[in-house]
């Protein structure tokens, strides 16, 4: 690297400190931050915040994290230790593992819905360990359905920005519900006829909507997930041909 460029800014790209406070290190300092985003939103996240709860200055976060930036980082990755991508049983079912996968993807971000916003400012998050654990066992379930190399990292881009586009929107919306201090029937219910009245001159969203009235708005978000991932999947896998074979 020319002496001029400075070194790509990520928490993954420079050594750890190596002399370890007992009472503070860096997985300590991580699991305060999940839980002050779990508990206050991601407006909370700054140092200040942050060495408060672990009765600690500032200062002595810089030790182990250089900043915002590189604790963002920390934090997605973190909460990605929670997806769980299991192995195809039987062998040949790529395509429930996968969904599994999906699944357990969408329910991190529900329960951590501070980290579709941090998506995009998450720099090289992808070199972390538990999003390199996750992309290599989804990355396998792909090969094993045939699909080659450089298709198969394709297929799982696909998947995955899927899941993230449909449960962002879901996180976003479970949020502003925890705000107003409603529950989802009670939400659905409160706008029934302002949506009513809005549709009167759409007869084909008068004809959907009248459809799911009436529903567990919560069974409504689980089967509209489950349509697009199956779609998703579906697509995917006739890209492998009638026999399931490899990709073409």
């Amino acid at each position: 690297m020319p002496a001029d460029k400075p070194p790509v800014p990520s928490v993954w790209t420079r050594p750890r400190a190596t002399r370890e406070r007992p009472a503070l290190s860096r997985e300590r300092i991580v699991a305060e931050a999940v839980r002050l985003l779990d508990e206050e939103g991601a407006e909370a996240l700054n140092m200040r915040n942050l060495g408060t709860r672990l009765g600690a200055g500032a200062t002595s976060l810089y030790r182990h994290v250089a900043g915002k930036d590189e604790l963002i980082e920390l934090v997605v990755d973190e909460a990605y230790g929670e997806v769980r991508v299991p192995e195809a049983d039987p062998p040949g079912d790529w395509r429930g593992a996968l969904a599994e996968g999906a699944r357990s993807l969408r329910a991190m971000i529900l329960r951590h819905p501070w980290i579709a916003p941090m998506l995009g400012q998450a720099g090289l998050a992808t070199l972390g360990p538990n999003l390199m654990r996750q992309s290599e066992r989804m990355i396998t379930l792909f090969r094993a359905a045939g699909f080659p190399p450089g298709e198969a990292d394709q297929a799982m881009n696909t998947l995955i920005a899927y899941v993230i586009g449909m449960a962002t929107s879901e996180a976003a919306y479970l949020s502003m519900l925890a705000r107003s201090g409603r529950t989802e029937q009670e939400w659905a219910e409160s706008l029934r006829p302002v949506v009513e009245q809005a549709m009167r001159d759409h007869p084909r969203l008068r004809e959907a909507h009248a459809a799911q009235h009436g529903g567990d708005p919560e069974r409504v978000r689980e089967e509209g997930f489950g349509y697009g991932l199956e779609r998703v999947l579906d697509g995917l896998q006739a890209r492998l041909g009638p026999a399931g074979g490899s990709a073409g």
